[in-house]
């Protein structure tokens, strides 16, 4: 069955998978969806037989049908080989009634690098494929973890230049300092004097600016997405999911068709997003369970139906998740509005001049398969102490959220299935957060005294990615205004 991508804001000419992913944004503002979620084309027991890369092209050529098996076999070959620390890529570790699904044994060390691990091979499959012959310009807004995979992942390679925008004051010491050293002749990273809400909002500016876009072309570039929006992102997303399920249907923990929980920290709704298809695909998910921190504008919408970014927007200690807008939640909105693009664009438009929505009564009854709830800093600090102490298994803040909304899932409802619990970043990447909760002693520490003594106490190794950054130079050191973000790119680019 070929699956074509079509826009949830209206445009009615459905493209293939290759040109979604090669245009990241539709032209009308809105998100690409697949016409149809396919379903999984062999059993679950098949399923749990297969290797990561050969479940990733199960699942993944269901989606992308547009590309030939040799090309997809070829971009999963290069995605997810030696540069993951793992033979199995995403490992489960069963830790206080839980499984955690390790998502961070890539080169950056968080679950960005499942996807944009295979993004930069997509999308110079997908250039070839329509005879794209300009210079693909990947512009990101990073909220700490995308930025850097995706620079990882695009670093030299031919035909591509990508611009990262990331908050100055707003992501980890450890997380900023993976960006600002960040080599390749073709990487650039900007810091701005906002949050990433800003930047994200400025980026979708860029893409929609058509005075700029055609600048752009004049000089032989175009733009192109990494963020989350992309299919080319979100697809390669499912896998886990799914291959998280084959694991324990392999090991013997659940009987086939057994349903489980998904436990997710979500933010910007990607990886929940991914959950929710596999869902769609025949995965046997009951709950998909969405964890807030502080900032808890998805929380605040499961509960009420109303999405209002109209707060406070909070620094907290696991920066992936510091959203008010959560771009993906869109093509949710799209799905329960009866793929309604008109009401999706209404909403989507409200969003944008009134900071808020309301969606129908019939929609909110759709809602069904999630479970939405939040956990505060001081009870994901909480989280990481117990858990540690309790079982020598350390997770970082994001993981620490899910896990904390996770047990307040099973004290309200009683249920005690199976869950697995996305674990999204390696503690590496938060020591300060992670340490710090466990005693107020390691606040004087500098970042890389608490990666010792991170390893001093886990006994597990460090990282690659935190060993290269110890005394690696400063290679970006760009700060601009939000407002001047698109004067930026073009100084970047060359144009004047």
């Amino acid at each position: 069955m070929e699956i074509l991508y079509k826009s949830t804001r209206g445009n009615k000419e459905a493209v293939t998978a290759s040109q979604a992913i090669l245009q990241g944004l539709s032209p009308d503002g809105g998100l690409f969806v697949p016409t149809a979620v396919p379903k999984l084309k062999k059993s679950l027991k098949e399923l749990s037989e297969l290797s990561y890369q050969e479940l990733a092209y199960e699942v993944m050529s269901s989606f992308l049908t547009d590309f030939t098996e040799e090309e997809l076999k070829g971009c999963i070959q290069r995605a997810y080989d030696s540069k993951f620390d793992t033979t199995e890529i995403a490992p489960l570790a069963e830790k206080d009634g839980a499984y955690y699904l390790e998502l961070f044994h890539g080169a950056t060390i968080a679950f960005k690098d499942m996807a944009l691990s295979i993004l930069p091979h997509l999308m110079t499959v997908s250039a070839k494929k329509n005879h794209e012959d300009r210079e693909i310009v990947i512009l990101t807004a990073t909220s700490g973890d995308t930025g850097k995979a995706a620079m990882a992942g695009f670093a030299d390679v031919p035909g591509t230049r990508i611009i990262v925008f990331y908050p100055k004051h707003g992501v980890s010491p450890i997380q900023e300092k993976q960006m600002v050293t960040q080599k390749g002749a073709n990487t650039y990273v900007v810091g701005i004097t906002g949050n990433f809400d800003d930047a994200q909002t400025a980026v979708k500016k860029m893409f929609h600016d058509p005075k700029l876009g055609e600048e752009l072309a004049q000089a032989g570039f175009l733009f192109s997405s990494a963020n989350s929006i992309n299919v080319g992102r979100l697809v390669p997303q499912i896998v886990y999911y799914v291959y998280a399920y084959a694991t324990l249907l392999r090991q013997g923990k659940i009987q086939e068709g057994e349903k489980i929980h998904a436990v997710v920290p979500t933010g910007n709704f990607g990886n929940i997003l991914a959950a929710y298809y596999g869902k769609q695909m025949g995965l046997p998910i009951d709950k998909l369970i969405c964890a807030s921190n502080d900032n808890k504008v998805l929380y605040d919408f499961f509960s009420t139906g109303v999405y209002d970014k109209n707060r406070e927007f909070i620094l907290t200690t696991s920066p992936s998740m510091d959203i008010l807008i959560s771009s993906n939640l869109e093509r949710l909105i799209y799905r329960i509005a009866g793929e309604d693009s008109e009401k999706c664009k209404e909403l989507m438009e409200a969003l944008s001049a009134q900071g808020k929505y309301e969606i129908t009564a019939d929609m909110r009854e759709q809602l069904g398969d999630f479970y939405g709830n939040y956990a505060t800093e001081e009870e994901a600090g909480q989280t990481i102490a117990r858990v540690f102490r309790k079982t020598g298994y350390m997770m970082d803040p994001h993981t620490a959220v899910a896990a904390t909304v996770y047990e307040k899932y099973k004290a309200q409802t009683g249920d005690e299935r199976i869950a697995v619990i996305a674990s999204t970043a390696s503690p590496y990447k938060f020591t300060r957060s992670v340490m710090c909760s466990l005693d107020s002693k390691y606040e004087t520490m500098s970042d890389f005294e608490l990666v010792d003594e991170l390893n001093r106490l886990t006994g597990t190794a460090v990282p690659r990615a935190i060993e290269e950054i110890r005394t690696a130079p400063v290679l970006h050191d760009r700060v601009v205004d939000a407002a001047d973000m698109p004067a930026a790119v073009k100084d970047i680019l060359g144009i004047k």
